[in-house]
């Protein structure tokens, strides 16, 4: 299925249950939620997944069960995020062959590549695969940055077609546009600079607080691409708390808390994770349910899966 680039793409969590088995029941009461919102993409095992604790095995069968659940609605889009090349390029084929329409990828795991080695190691994923790539940039959590002169680099590979820009500096949008145009598709991953992004021309979102709340998430983009700036920025002001639970050690259980208030997941997660508790819980909760008092009326057709454009 072929993937644009443009639009909402949630990193979905992935839902256990009591037994710390894979809740697909749960996980399906989500992905509908992101669906009827009206969505573009889903994200499988990325950083908010869990990836770190799924098992190969895990992923895959996320995969193909994302795949027939969505049923050509959305495309999936399996994320990598190794140590090894042998073993990128060996997920990337299995997603493949599982039914993902595109992958994201981070630099090297745990070792501390170089340029040279970043490089080659995407480019050898590139070449690997037939699907279309978006580049996960987060050297603030994953400590290597991938410059404009390596995407200089990269931008010979027709299926590195996009970057998740997480580098938390907002110009790095603009820059990414004056080096390269529209070469490569620009979406944000950090969900306090989402609507900032897009106003810099950023084409997607690659959300978090888009698993507990989708119709909001969708709202805010849908509106500025229609240049509705007053009535996304009201939304936006009222979201920005919940936000900024996205850029916290704790995200996952962050966002895991705000998913059962919304009556869109569970709070399990998989050792060495564990539940919010004590004063953080409190203080975590306080910001979801002062949030849900107030929770703000979207305009008409500013969300929803049939609605393609924002009159």
């Amino acid at each position: 299925m072929k993937i644009t680039w443009n639009g909402v793409y949630p990193a979905i969590t992935t839902k256990f249950n009591e037994k710390d088995e894979l809740d697909l029941d749960a996980y399906n009461i989500g992905l509908q939620g992101q669906l009827d919102a009206g969505v573009d993409g889903i994200i499988v095992a990325g950083s908010l997944g869990e990836a770190s604790t799924l098992t190969t095995e895990e992923k895959l069968l996320l995969t193909e069960h994302t795949v027939k659940y969505v049923d050509g609605k959305v495309p999936v889009i399996f994320s990598i995020s190794e140590q090894s090349t042998a073993v990128a390029i060996d997920l990337a084929l299995k997603a493949e062959s599982r039914g993902a329409s595109g992958i994201m990828i981070l630099p090297p795991l745990k070792y501390f590549a170089s340029d040279e080695e970043t490089i080659a190691y995407l480019t050898a994923v590139a070449k690997s695969t037939s699907l279309p790539i978006i580049i996960y940039n987060n050297p603030v959590d994953y400590k290597i940055y991938v410059t404009l002169d390596m995407f200089a680099e990269l931008s010979k590979y027709e299926n590195i077609q996009a970057v998740k820009e997480s580098t938390r500096d907002i110009s790095n949008v603009t820059r990414m546009i004056n080096r390269f145009g529209d070469r490569f598709k620009i979406l944000c991953g950090v969900d306090p600079l989402a609507m900032e992004s897009l106003l810099m021309g950023a084409d997607g979102w690659v959300a978090g607080l888009v698993d507990a709340f989708p119709r909001e998430t969708v709202a805010i983009y849908r509106l500025v691409k229609a240049g509705r700036i007053d009535d996304a920025l009201k939304i936006y002001r009222w979201f920005l708390p919940l936000l900024e639970l996205d850029i916290d050690p704790k995200l996952v259980q962050n966002i895991k808390l705000a998913e059962v208030h919304t009556g869109l997941g569970t709070e399990h997660v998989r050792a060495p994770r564990l539940p919010l508790s004590g004063a953080n819980r409190e203080r975590v909760l306080k910001i979801i349910t002062d949030a849900l008092a107030v929770r703000p009326e979207l305009p008409e057709g500013s969300w929803g899966a049939k609605v393609q454009t924002v009159a």
